[in-house]
């Protein structure tokens, strides 16, 4: 509580001979020091004392999603989920396309968002962000970021894009609706990878089998179709086939449908095989994440 004003806050502390946590200071910094919007975490001020660096926020009295995800004790009913979803989507939408720069946030998830005292979800954590001017090629080449977010192309090209943010973005869809964490230690040794488990319910034409068990049936079953769906487009292994986050932002605001969404996703190549294949068929044609490394020349294989 600052006494002066008597706003409660939050303070992130980071030990100054962290190497590490110097870098992540500065990113928070830099970033976060500057953007403004309803939707990411204010950072109010930051100093220096005793040895340690302190970023100080705006107090978010219901902590992060995560807690209520994965806590049998606390629970968000759909309306709430749908309502971060479309939060989160519109900060990230600032930050790849509104600002005056393009901000790669590179850490997309559940335990990232944080929620005010209304429930709304904040993308926080800009540790590991990076900015750039719109039209440059972003020239990050060391994966980071947390195990069952991470695009499969980062491996092979070490650079953070704002597709990499999407696949990111898609697994926090998932978490949403399944209740799951994207490697969920309840899955089988066989099935341990939260898209594989989701696409295969698609595949059955059950995919709300894969809703949260604790969502009460009476709640909207189309936006949890769609949310599931969007998840599984956004985490395609194919870069070229995930959507923006504006498609997106527009397919939760009704302004788009799904199909149209996944015409421009596609590559010309693609968007041939859509074609001929149908809207299930062709989203759900890729290997499982756990081969996602070929799945490009797989899927594109299929073409000719």
């Amino acid at each position: 509580m600052l006494p002066t004003s008597n706003k409660e806050i939050a303070v992130k502390r980071i030990s100054h001979e962290s190497r590490q946590g110097m870098r992540e200071f500065v990113a928070e910094i830099v970033s976060l020091g500057r953007l403004c919007h309803r939707n990411l975490v204010k950072l109010l001020g930051y100093c220096r004392r005793k040895g340690e660096l302190l970023l100080v926020y705006e107090f978010m009295p219901n902590g992060s999603l995560d807690k209520f995800l994965f806590n049998e004790n606390k629970t968000l009913d759909w309306g709430q989920r749908f309502q971060i979803v479309k939060g989160v989507a519109s900060g990230l939408f600032y930050l790849h396309e509104e600002w005056e720069q393009l901000v790669i946030h590179r850490d997309i998830k559940a335990s990232n968002i944080l929620l005010d005292s209304e429930l709304n979800g904040r993308l926080g954590d800009f540790g590991l962000a990076r900015m750039y001017d719109h039209g440059t090629d972003p020239q990050t080449t060391h994966v980071v970021g947390t195990l069952g977010y991470l695009a499969p192309e980062l491996a092979r090209t070490g650079k953070a894009t704002t597709s990499t943010d999407m696949f990111a973005f898609g697994a926090f869809l998932l978490e949403v609706a399944c209740g799951k964490r994207p490697i969920d230690p309840q899955f089988s040794a066989e099935e341990p990878i939260l898209i594989d488990w989701v696409s295969d319910c698609w595949k059955r034409g059950a995919i709300l089998e894969a809703m949260d068990p604790q969502l009460n049936i009476d709640c909207v079953v189309e936006e949890i179709e769609l949310v599931l769906k969007l998840g599984l487009l956004c985490s395609h292994p194919v870069p070229e086939a995930r959507p923006s986050i504006r498609q997106v932002v527009q397919c939760l605001d009704g302004n788009t449908s799904l199909p149209e969404l996944l015409s421009d996703s596609f590559n010309i190549d693609l968007l041939q095989l859509a074609q001929t294949e149908g809207f299930d068929d062709i989203v759900m044609s890729y290997p499982k994440s756990a081969q996602s490394s070929s799945a490009a020349d797989s899927l594109l294989s299929r073409v000719s």
